[in-house]
């Protein structure tokens, strides 16, 4: 298995104003979930939300942190925050 790349500044994609983005790939990225994700249980009833837990890490500038995903309907976002930044992963 390969070791999950660190993730820094200059790997920040700025599609215009707010808009940042990191393209990683699966095996760049952590896997680490809590308890209750291992055990198979799901954070909500519908599989929809705000600020779903992906059960994945990055490795950013030194630090672990986790990805959340955004999800409605048949659409999902991948992010995490640093600093009050919001960067998406692709």
């Amino acid at each position: 298995m390969d070791a999950p790349k660190r993730f820094t500044d200059q790997d920040i994609v700025n599609h215009g104003g707010d808009y940042l983005r990191i393209y990683a790939e699966r095996r760049e990225l952590i896997y680490d979930p809590p308890l209750w994700m291992a055990r198979g249980l799901q954070e909500t009833a519908s599989g929809y939300g705000k600020r779903l837990n992906s059960g994945l890490k990055i490795s950013f500038n030194g630090k672990l942190y986790r990805i959340y995903t955004t999800v409605f309907s048949n659409v999902g976002s991948s992010w995490f925050t640093v600093r009050g930044r919001k960067i998406y992963v692709s």
